[in-house]
Order: C-alpha cells, then structure tokens, then sequence
C-alpha cells in the first residue's frame, strides 16, 4: 500500500509517485498487474482523486503503465530491469583514441605558458595585453548599460556574421585605421584566431588539400589546420619575412603574419609582399593575413594590409584580444561576399552565433569613445615599456652576443641564439631566477632557429630592467 507523509517536503502526489515508480522498478508490482481505480486508491490512502489521477498521468506519460478503456491501468513489460548486482562496476562508453588532439593541446599549453607552469615573479608573456582599473572600469560601465538600453528582440536568434551595429563599427574602424574599406556583408565575426582559423578549413579547403604556414610561426594556425586533416607544410622565415619562394606549388592557402611576424617580429618586404600576391592570383590559392598587432606600432604608422591591395583572394583577420582583452573572444575575418557567406554558414551549423552579451557591450564600448581611448592609454604605456626593454638589452650587452629583431611593431621582440644554443636549458634557468621566457622552438615546426619570445606588455619598467638584467647575468 501507498503511504503519504504529512511532514515530508515534497507535495503528496510526489511522494505517492515515487513509491509507485519504486515498487514497479523492484519487480514488486510485476509487469501487467492491474492498478486498483484511482477513485478506489484514494479512499484507501485517504487523498483526493485528482492527486492519484495525476499520479496514473504521470506513470502512462514516462511508459510504466498502460491503460484501455475495459481493461484499466496495468503495469507495462518493464523490460528495462537489469541484473545488475552489487559486485558489477558500471562504466560508459570508451572515449576514442585521439593522439592528434592529445598532441596539439599538448603544444598548445607548452607554447603558450611553457611546459611547466609555475608562478613566477616576471613574466616576459607575448601573448597577453596590459589591462587596467581604468579599463575595467569602462567596460563595465559598458555592460550595464548595453544590458539597461537592450531591446528583447535583441535576445532572439542572430546572425551568423555577428550583431549588425558592432560589425557597423568594426567597418568604420578598419576605414579609419587601416585603410581596409569593405560593406558589412564582408565582415564576420568570431570568437577568436583558432575559431576563424576552424571555420575557414571547414568552409574553404577540402581534407587533404596543402597550406602552407611561416616556420616559425603561430602553432594555432597549423594545428587548426592539421586537426581538420590538412596537409601543412612550413615555409621559413628569414629577415624580409615569409619565403615565397618556398611555399608549396599545390598550396590552397597560405597563412602569414606580415605586420608583425609571429615569434620572430620581422615585417615582411615589400618585394616579398608583391611576389606573394602575384603568386596568389596566378595559383588561385587563399591568402590568410593575420594582423594581431600591428596597431601598435613605434615607427611611423601601421603598415598597408595585404587584403586593401588584392581583396579577392585574402582573408583579413583582425582580433580584440591584443586591442583589448582576450576575455571577451571577439574576433573578426575580413573577405570576399562569397566567401564570407560560406563562413557564415558553416558558422550558422556548427555554432549558431556568437554570444550577444559581449557583442553588445563592445558595440558601446566603441560608440561612446571607450575603445579609442583605451587605445591611446594603452599605446603610451606599450611605447614607455617597448623603450625600457630595447635600452635594458642594449645596456646589458645581450644584443652584442644574441640578435635583436621585431622591434617597430607589436607587443613583443625577438632574443635569437646561435643554432647550437641550449634555448630549453636557459628557459629553464631563468625559471629557478623567478621569470620566464618563452623558447623559439614552441613556434617551429621543423625550423631548428633558436632563441626567445619576450612580450613586454604585462611587465613594467622596472620589472623590465631587472628581467634583462638577471637574464644577461644568465646568458652572458
């Protein structure tokens, strides 16, 4: 018999529906016997009827019983038991092998915060911007008011290329500053480099096709690429940038960083430049100009782009992550209608649209003069620090035995070593010193170049001048 309890929390007809549900499960009500009528069992346990037919809805609805007209509710052919005993240990499916993966999160990790991780006192990191309460204070205040000033229409489905007035903004910009001038339409939006880099191997390259990637360069880049099983093939770098001359003859994209070189911070020459686009024409293969950081720049303005001098065939990718915070994932590939569109919807079955929250907060962020002040905050302390750190390599003597480069532009330089040069041992050095550096070697692919990442962006001046100094104490 069913039993209620006045004092328990859980409404009566719970109660009264757990016990049922226990009773058919253990086999104590075995499959077709034969429910008493509801207005019967609610006499007996002394609730109302109503509480018992919703008690029989419940059962019929998750398949316990059955009813007919003539025949009542009987218990359903449970056949779900199992003879699961005591000693028998549960287990799920086997996850699959996937030492591709494995591997390149595995890079991923060592490249981007060295493979062991470990507090440290300075840190030399090329991969994150300086931050700030002013920053922060303005962001949230962007926040707040995007959410306050929201229609709810806003909160809908959206689209695939991203929120309509941010991308608005982003066209503007791009205008203004940096001389790429483009309709909305060849704007989308994405959660960052390796996202962007996804959708354009989904939607753009078959499997198996060749790309070709600077050596040394962005891991992200070719481990995207390899993931969705393409074949990549590293081209070298030398000082005027990317080889040209190297890149595969059967390549369907090529991915370059030519503002600000990758790891080694070179700009890639005109001439190379020129030759590349050409190439690109003639073979009728993708060019993908990441141009993370170019905006900061201590000789003279930003370079032109790739993409503002032959459009057709170059994919632009800009991001927010070193503008302003890589916390907010928003990022942007700049291209072609037609290829824009098929980005869009291989975006639109994969991952639907980005957040609108962020979207909307950076949209007034923009509007209301945040960002460019931010910009102008921020490329100040970039000057003072990028100066602090050539003086205190000049000053140490480090760039009379190690090769400076990647000096005019962006938000770290390059310490290059003699090939024979033990960069892991060093790396681990200055580790035990309370800093890290980060090994040229996390960016190769097959190039034996050797030498150090070293980001100024996070480290102030002072930690600048006693970083350098107890490296030169290391290395010299």
């Amino acid at each position: 018999m069913l039993q209620i309890k006045r004092d328990d929390k859980h409404p009566i007809w719970q109660q009264l529906l757990d016990q049922a549900i226990h009773n058919i499960t253990t086999g104590k009500w075995p499959p077709g016997e034969l429910l008493l009528p509801s207005r019967e069992l609610a006499q007996l346990i002394g609730v109302s009827r109503s509480t018992i037919q919703i008690v029989y809805e419940e059962l019929f609805s998750r398949g316990y019983t059955v009813t007919s007209r003539r025949g009542g509710t009987r218990v359903s052919d449970w056949t779900c038991r199992t003879g699961f005993t005591e000693d028998v240990t549960l287990q799920g499916p086997i996850t699959p092998e996937l030492p591709l993966l494995n591997d390149a999160v595995s890079h991923l990790q060592s490249w981007f915060r060295g493979k062991e991780y470990r507090n440290v006192e300075i840190d030399f990191s090329p991969h994150e911007p300086y931050l700030d309460q002013q920053f922060q204070k303005n962001w949230r205040h962007s926040f707040l008011q995007a959410s306050k000033e929201t229609e709810l229409t806003t909160w809908a489905y959206g689209n695939a290329c991203g929120f309509v007035p941010l991308r608005e903004q982003i066209q503007r910009y791009l205008s203004l500053e940096r001389g790429v001038h483009v309709h909305i339409d060849q704007i989308m939006l994405t959660s960052g480099a390796q996202h962007s880099l996804d959708l354009i191997a989904q939607a753009l390259l078959n499997e198996g096709e060749t790309v070709s990637v600077e050596d040394p360069g962005f891991p992200a880049a070719w481990m995207a690429m390899k993931y969705r099983r393409m074949n990549v093939v590293p081209v070298p770098v030398d000082d005027y940038g990317l080889q040209v001359d190297h890149i595969h003859p059967q390549s369907k994209l090529v991915y370059v960083t030519p503002a600000h070189q990758c790891a080694v911070g070179v700009i890639m020459s005109e001439p190379r430049r020129q030759q590349l686009l050409h190439m690109a024409a003639q073979q009728q293969f993708w060019i993908v100009e990441d141009d993370y950081d170019s905006e900061f720049r201590y000789r003279g303005d930003p370079l032109p782009t790739l993409f503002s001098q032959q459009s057709q065939n170059t994919l632009y990718m800009m991001s927010f992550s070193k503008m302003i915070a890589p916390g907010i994932r928003i990022s942007a590939i700049i291209g072609p209608r037609s290829a824009i569109h098929q980005l869009a919807q291989v975006h639109e079955l994969t991952y639907r649209h980005l957040p609108i929250m962020e979207q909307l907060t950076l949209t007034h962020f923009i509007e209301h003069g945040y960002f460019m002040r931010h910009m102008r905050r921020v490329r100040n302390v970039y000057r003072r620090r990028h100066e602090a750190m050539t003086k205190a390599i000049g000053s140490s003597g480090l760039g009379e035995r190690f090769k400076l480069s990647g000096v005019e532009t962006g938000l770290h330089m390059f310490l290059e070593a003699e090939d024979s040069f033990d960069e892991e041992a060093a790396a681990n050095h200055a580790l035990d010193k309370g800093m890290r550096i980060y090994p040229l070697s996390n960016y190769c692919l097959e190039s034996k170049r050797k030498g150090w990442v070293l980001g100024f962006a996070k480290v102030n001046e002072s930690e600048i001048e006693t970083g350098i100094c107890r490296l030169a104490e290391m290395l010299l």
